[in-house]
């Protein structure tokens, strides 16, 4: 309903999620919940939770309606419990809030296997949700947080400086990405030493210092500051590039496949296919001339974040414990279109890795 109802839906949510992990839950087991419509289409999505007390306490029960009655937010929660009989048959038992009055326990459902929809079902809901198609659903977004985090205003007065539309220079602009650990700031500084560029960073240095602020909002906020850092260094780009070769350490393909990765729950099955339009360039955005992806072994990968001894993000550590995560993000950047990723191996010596990097660019730029 609008782009200041989902920020509040999505607050809500995670607010919800902390809750849920506290005091009389702790022992219950959190899984995330779909609900969608048959046939899948943009706004039919619902996110929720599963709930399970190994224990089927009343005091969970009593907890969890307590904590409903304690979410004004949210005057019309939907909540329901599962069980099973007998007969390995499973039933819905929904609960309904009556005004004044507690809640009472309706009827039961039976609930049925149905096939799986041939899309996931956040998919059709993405470009509102994380990997925005254009710098106005973007701007949206953050216009709607400026009331409860004072900085999403001031990215958007920097965005406001910048042209809406920019192009590019007669110099070649050159995108590197990658994983964590896979030398990424290594390879831009020596490419842009190399070729006397200029060394670009999204997102870019005036707004990089609320990071962490945003990093701490749910998925809907933190990709739209992303996107807007995008378009952000998107002015800096046009300018620099008028007058030398570009370097930039992450872009819009990193935005991306985050998103996509972290939202796209379940295994590499669950992706949208290849060729599809969450994988095209956003169409108001300057498109470099050529984008790179470094890889190496998630062995190896290991092996250079514990050498570097640095904390690791939670983006790091969700990549660490989870390989199915770091298989989605791949593959995502490796999906994308228009311009699509070169893939160079980064496991050989610094020294071949930058002559790889450079012939790429020899043969790819003018």
């Amino acid at each position: 309903a609008g782009c200041a109802a989902r920020v509040r839906a999505a607050r809500l949510h995670q607010r919800l999620l902390h809750q849920l992990r506290r005091g009389p839950f702790r022992r219950c087991q959190l899984r995330r919940l779909l609900c969608y419509r048959p046939g899948g289409g943009a706004g039919g999505l619902q996110h929720g939770f599963l709930l399970c007390d190994p224990r089927d306490s009343p005091d969970t029960r009593s907890a969890l309606l307590a904590l409903l009655d304690a979410c004004p937010e949210a005057p019309r929660p939907r909540l329901a419990e599962f069980s099973g009989d007998p007969l390995c048959r499973l039933w819905q038992l929904p609960w309904e809030r009556q005004d004044g009055l507690g809640w009472r326990q309706l009827g039961r459902e039976r609930v049925v296997p149905v096939p799986e929809p041939v899309l996931h079902p956040v998919v059709p809901d993405l470009p509102s949700s994380g990997v925005f198609p254009c710098r106005e659903a973007a701007r949206a977004v953050l216009e709607a947080c400026t009331s409860f985090i004072p900085e999403a205003r001031a990215v958007l007065d920097l965005l406001d400086q910048c042209p809406e539309q920019v192009q590019k220079g007669k110099f070649p602009v050159i995108v590197i990405e990658g994983l964590d650990a896979t030398g990424k700031t290594t390879v831009t500084q020596s490419v842009s030493d190399s070729l006397k560029a200029v060394l670009l960073k999204s997102p870019p240095s005036c707004i990089s210092q609320w990071r962490k602020i945003f990093d701490d909002e749910p998925t809907i906020i933190r990709r739209a500051f992303y996107s807007l850092g995008n378009y952000i260094v998107a002015s800096e780009i046009a300018k620099e590039s008028t007058k030398s070769p570009v370097i930039i350490d992450r872009y819009w393909h990193s935005t991306a496949t985050y998103a996509i990765a972290t939202e796209v729950s379940g295994g590499l099955q669950h992706l949208p296919p290849a060729h599809h339009p969450i994988y095209q360039w956003p169409r108001d955005l300057l498109k470099p001339d050529l984008v790179l992806l470094l890889t190496v072994s998630p062995e190896e990968r290991m092996q250079r974040i514990e050498g570097r001894g640095m904390e690791k993000t939670k983006e790091e550590a969700e990549l660490e414990a989870n390989s199915i995560f770091r298989q989605k993000v791949e593959v995502s950047y490796q999906r994308m279109e228009n311009p699509g990723c070169h893939v160079v191996d980064a496991s050989p010596s610094r020294e071949r890795v930058l002559q790889m990097v450079l012939s790429e660019i020899q043969n790819n730029c003018n």
